[in-house]
């Protein structure tokens, strides 16, 4: 029998494949990765240097014993160079693969930062652990780091290096961080609290250039500004990785396009975590990801069950000014009311009608998550 093939051993990949394990234990299952397979939690990227946790640290179990341990086959070092969904068939660089379910389970990439000058190679991102240790390696020694991009990833690294003494200024397009899904105080807040942290903000700008220098780096920002820096790491953003299904035919928007069931437009070939667009939607954090995963497990046995998902707070691991965000549905109607303490804010999205449809709560006030959401959720 042909095995359920998962091409990808991030999160995504490994949490179904644990999922499939609980509720069937013989089902031939191989596991596809480009890396060496060791298990690691993506997020904890951006908050371990603080902790003083290493590359190594962050990688759990290894390839070999998690495949003893779940009864599978995992493919180290195998990158996937094309699908043959008339076969059912993966070619890769060790060989082809016959499948008889296909998970695409492939994560996202950075954003290309799009700078020019000659340093513009030396720009860092972290997506992955090789990725973190290559990171970990250039900061060594140094002390000025400058951070493209206020999103949730750009503000919990500018936080983690921050709390770990180094220098950070963050340049950022928008007005405030985190500015798709904060209201502005609650934004200018958390810019405040990463500020008394050391943070330096460079709002409404973009990175031009890189140049580099005796002392290390030049950013040239959009309006003439220079950013003198020793490390330089963008973080502006994720792109679903697409390109291996559209070159098969598979449809795809800004992520791979599923159904509930997270079947593609291919017969037999499914798409989760962050390389997914679920009925319209692409949500790379955690909690979908869990959500998704126990879905298709119970689909892949022979139980079809859609992805229906709870209401889902989002927290942004920045312990200088926590924050927990819900936000409304694209385009839904309705306005912030925002109220603010000393120590944190409570804005909360309603519609004409004053039901909730959203939330964003930073400092004290995220411990309102959890009853907030459960509101949503009725």
């Amino acid at each position: 029998m042909p095995p359920i093939v998962i091409v990808g051993s991030g999160l995504a990949g490994y949490t179904l494949l644990k999922e499939i394990r609980k509720r069937d234990t013989t089902t031939p299952v191989t596991l596809v990765t480009a890396d060496d397979g060791a298990f690691y939690s993506k997020p904890n990227l951006s908050n371990a240097l603080a902790a003083g946790k290493t590359a190594a640290a962050l990688a759990g179990a290894g390839a070999e014993k998690l495949a003893a341990d779940l009864n599978a086959t995992i493919l180290t070092h195998t990158r996937v160079t094309a699908i043959d969904i008339a076969s059912q068939r993966l070619r890769t660089q060790n060989g082809e693969l016959e499948y008889g379910k296909l998970v695409l389970a492939l994560g996202a990439d950075p954003v290309p930062h799009g700078l020019a000058g000659d340093g513009a190679d030396a720009v860092l991102a972290v997506n992955d652990l090789a990725d973190y240790a290559a990171f970990r390696r250039a900061i060594d020694g140094k002390q000025r780091i400058a951070v493209l991009g206020g999103g949730l990833i750009g503000c919990e690294f500018a936080n983690d290096l921050a709390q770990a003494g180094f220098a950070v200024e963050v340049v950022h397009l928008g007005g405030w961080p985190l500015e798709r899904l904060l209201p502005l105080e609650a934004g200018q807040r958390l810019a405040d609290s990463l500020a008394a942290l050391g943070v330096r903000w460079h709002f409404g700008r973009t990175g031009k250039r890189v140049a580099r220098t005796a002392a290390g780096y030049q950013v040239t920002l959009d309006n003439g500004e220079m950013v003198a820096a020793d490390v330089v790491l963008s973080a502006i953003g994720l792109k679903p990785r697409t390109r291996l299904a559209q070159a098969a035919g598979i449809p795809a928007g800004r992520g791979i396009q599923t159904s509930a069931l997270l079947e593609t437009g291919v017969a037999n070939v499914y798409a989760m975590g962050d390389c997914a667009e679920v009925e319209g939607l692409n949500l790379p954090y955690v909690q979908p990801l869990m959500v998704q995963a126990r879905a298709l497990a119970a689909t892949l046995t022979a139980t079809p069950t859609p992805v229906v998902y709870p209401a889902m707070p989002v927290m942004v691991k920045t312990p200088a000014h926590p924050v927990a965000v819900l936000p409304p549905r694209i385009g839904a109607a309705g306005g912030w009311q925002v109220e603010c303490s000393d120590t944190g804010i409570c804005a909360l999205h309603v519609d004409t009608a004053g039901r909730l449809q959203g939330f964003a709560l930073t400092g004290s006030e995220t411990g309102r998550r959890n009853a907030l959401a459960k509101e949503l959720a009725a």
